[in-house]
């Protein structure tokens, strides 16, 4: 099979991989004509495939062989897709040629078990290393880890990448011993505990190291520390599967505070379960909708940097699952409506990040402006606050909502219901 061929099947085997950031990558770059790549700048370059997908990243597959026989993968090892393999220097070659023609900032690795967890590691560790070591790349790289691979190679992993993942698959043990049964939950959680360890003690190395006073080495040559060994500096992640079993929104969301508070992840993935050919009775017919796995994201993100607890966001009166017609943290004011208005001139910050249509860059420039004067109405104006959300939960020195926070059609006039635009709209 020739490169062209096996791109073609990797390449669209590894769409299930729901990652494309490349935030908290340590800064690296080839000036001075030094190595290739960087992970500088403002932002990764995008590009877009025939059927939509955002590419970021040189994302692939290292083989779609796979000795495991999880239900909803479309490449178990029951599975009738064509199959193919690169060799560790074809995905070094692809890397540094995407590369080169600046369709890519990084390369994404993942990989179907063949063999042996400790095999497949050891293949996806050195196409890390051999771009590192041997050409000097300076560009991003994500490599997803077999939760059952060694230690050391796990260890070894974080020396070369900049960011490592380890998928949890199922929100619980329970759906993962019924859909993927060869999986180890226990040694999942075990990973990432380890990889834990590994981010914090390189980030405590590095914190010790800036503390240090730099040693002189003469007048002539200026002071210089050695940098410690760097491991993994964009952290973990992790990705569930949303809809292949019956879990609902509220668990999903515990699971992924747990993950948070345990293993201090970078970012839980949520992916649609997508009905793949020759499929389990076990799996739904039909794909969850995406909106849903938007809305999880919205939750994902309150529970980050707004401070919501995952218990808040889910309403027991929505069954444990999401609104789909407002956003979460809509729907948690309308269901609080007691705790409204706010007022912006005196409120703390936990309590305006509450307000619906404030984020974090207007809750700051908020606090920032009434520091040196009462605020008014013209100065939500101002600083380009969507009064048309924002107005019926806050109160200024001019403006109170009264009676508007307890219409009944308020969740209608906040969150009116898509419709299609004609053609000359």
């Amino acid at each position: 099979m020739n490169l062209q061929s096996k791109l073609a099947i990797l390449a669209d085997a590894a769409k299930y991989d729901a990652s494309c950031a490349s935030s908290g990558a340590a800064p690296r770059d080839s000036v001075g004509g030094r190595g290739m790549g960087s992970t500088e700048g403002l932002g990764i370059c995008h590009s877009y495939a025939p059927d939509g997908r955002c590419i970021s990243l040189l994302k692939v597959l290292l083989t779609n062989y796979c000795q495991y026989d999880c239900l909803y993968c479309v490449n178990r090892v029951s599975s009738n897709v064509p199959r193919a393999r690169f060799a560790v220097q074809e995905v070094v070659r692809l890397t540094l040629d995407f590369y080169r023609r600046n369709c890519i900032e990084g390369l994404f690795l993942s990989s179907g078990i063949i063999q042996s967890p400790d095999y497949t590691m050891e293949q996806v560790v050195e196409v890390a290393r051999v771009l590192r070591e041997e050409h000097d790349f300076r560009g991003y790289i994500h490599l997803k880890t077999i939760p059952d691979a060694a230690p050391e190679l796990l260890e070894r992993a974080g020396r070369f990448a900049d960011r490592l993942s380890i998928n949890i698959e199922l929100p619980t043990p329970t759906g993962l011993a019924a859909l993927a049964p060869q999986k180890d939950g226990a040694a999942i959680a075990r990973s990432m505990a380890r990889m834990a360890v590994h981010i914090e003690d390189a980030r405590q190395a590095r914190r010790e190291q800036d503390r240090a006073p730099a040693r002189s080495l003469g007048a002539a040559r200026p002071a210089r520390r050695a940098a410690p060994p760097a491991f993994a500096a964009g952290g973990q992640s992790t990705q569930m599967i949303v809809g292949a079993d019956a879990t609902d929104d509220g668990t999903i969301l515990a699971t992924s505070a747990r993950l948070y508070g345990l293993h201090r992840l970078r970012r839980v993935y949520y992916s649609a379960f997508s009905p793949i050919p020759d499929a389990s009775r076990s799996l739904p017919l039909v794909a969850p909708p995406l909106l849903r796995e938007h809305r999880l994201y919205q939750a994902d993100w309150l529970m980050r940097f707004y401070g919501f607890a995952p218990g808040e966001i889910v309403s027991p009166a929505q069954g444990g699952m999401l609104a789909l017609d407002v956003d979460p943290k809509l729907a948690w004011a309308l269901a609080h409506r007691e705790r409204f208005p706010v007022n912006v001139n005196t409120a703390p910050r936990e309590l305006l990040l509450r307000v619906p249509g404030l984020g974090v860059g207007s809750v700051d420039r908020l606090l920032a402006a009434r520091r040196v004067r009462r605020l008014r109405h013209a100065d939500l104006v101002r600083l380009h606050v969507p009064l048309k959300k924002v107005l019926a939960f806050v109160e200024v020195a001019d403006h109170r909502p009264g009676r508007a926070l307890e219409a009944a059609d308020l969740a209608a006039r906040l969150a009116p219901p898509p419709a299609q635009r004609g053609l000359f709209d």
